[in-house]
Formats: C-alpha cells, sequence, structure tokens
C-alpha cells in the first residue's frame, strides 16, 4: 500500500512518476472484477475463485488458504446451484434479493481481500471492503431495482429472463476476470458509473415528484 501511496504522492506533486509493482496492479484489477461479479451472483464469483485457487490460477494470500480447500469447493458449488435455481421461483427471487445485497457485500470483500497477496492483513481488508465490497453493491442494487421493474411491468413473467442473464453475467465476467482481469475491470469500471448515474436520475425524478 505505500508502494501506491508513494506513487501518487511523487506523481502530483513532484511530477517524477515512480515505478510500482505490477502484481499490486494486477491484484487490483482482479479483486474489482471478481468481486463485482458477486453483485451478479454470490456464490458464481467465490466458486470461480475457489476452483482457480486450488488449481494454481489465482495466487491467494496466505490468511486465505481455506478458500481453495476441497471443502470450500464443495460448499460453493452447492450453493451457487442452489442459488441460481432460487432464482427461478416466482416471489422467492425478489425475497432472495433483500437479502443478497449484504450477502454480496460480504462475498466481493472476501475475494478482493483475498487477491492483495503483497499487502499485509489491515490493508488487504481496508481496500477489500472498499474496492470489492463496493462494487458488488452496487451492482447488486442495480439488479434488485431492475428486478423490481420487471416484476411491476412484466407480472414476473420476465424475471426468469433477467435471472439466467445474471447467472450468465456472474459466470462469464467471473471467467473473464481470471483471463483478462484489466479489461473485466474496465468494463466493470464503466458499469458502476452506469449504475450510479442511472440510479442518481431515478433518485432525482423522484424528489421532483
Amino acid at each position: 500500500m505505500k508502494d501506491i501511496v508513494w506513487y501518487l504522492f511523487c506523481y502530483f506533486y513532484i511530477k517524477k512518476p515512480m515505478s510500482i509493482d505490477p502484481q499490486i496492479i494486477i491484484s487490483l484489477a482482479l479483486g474489482l472484477g471478481l468481486s463485482a461479479c458477486c453483485g451478479f451472483r454470490v456464490f458464481i464469483p467465490l466458486l470461480a475463485a475457489s476452483v482457480a485457487g486450488h488449481m494454481g490460477w489465482l495466487p491467494l494470500a496466505a490468511n486465505f488458504g481455506w478458500l481453495d480447500s476441497i471443502p470450500a469447493i464443495i460448499c460453493f458449488s452447492t450453493a451457487a446451484v442452489l442459488e441460481v435455481l432460487a432464482y427461478y421461483i416466482p416471489v422467492v427471487d425478489n425475497f432472495l434479493d433483500t437479502i443478497a445485497t449484504p450477502s454480496a457485500v460480504i462475498a466481493g470483500s472476501v475475494i478482493s481481500a483475498s487477491t492483495f497477496v503483497h499487502l499485509d492483513p489491515s490493508w488487504q481488508w481496508i481496500l477489500g471492503i472498499i474496492l470489492g465490497g463496493g462494487s458488488a453493491g452496487i451492482i447488486q442494487t442495480g439488479t434488485a431495482m431492475t428486478r423490481l421493474g420487471s416484476t411491476k411491468a412484466t407480472a414476473g413473467t420476465g424475471n426468469h429472463i433477467l435471472a439466467t442473464g445474471e447467472a450468465a453475467a456472474a459466470a462469464g465476467g467471473s471467467i473473464l476476470a481470471l483471463l483478462f482481469p484489466f479489461m473485466m475491470a474496465l468494463v466493470i469500471i464503466a458499469l458502476l458509473l452506469l449504475i450510479l448515474y442511472l440510479g442518481s436520475k431515478l433518485m432525482g425524478k423522484k424528489a421532483s415528484n
């Protein structure tokens, strides 16, 4: 973390950028991409991170060794299947949205923190909560609002299509985050800005009414 602070200080005040550990940048991109996908489905990104860590494709911080264990993979696999299926049940899908936001924030924080292998545990969690938990929470709020609008507009008939799209986004986004972390990070940043913009417009309309 001190490398990031020193880099920014030199860039903005001394106008002389210094080298920064590329692993930190990669960790930030990986953490953002994977954690944001928890906003679509909580357990699919956790499963992806768990499998990738177990296969040696995703470096995990030392204090997150449990994440790539066989028991964790089994638990996340079961939870992911149940979560995906539950969103196809009318009424249950809207109920799940009420508890999905805090769950997504927690899951996003864990995934993001686990990728910061070069930081001490305190900074892992600070950045994990801000970067991972924040992005997952924003996206989950956006999907919940979209489902609420779909429920009102289609009496719930369009929710199955939305559920399929969300599951696909969680799975596809997790894979892309592992394969192309920087590209996925840019996509997530654009999506977050779009959700925040649309949310501010919606709040503005409600305030004017």
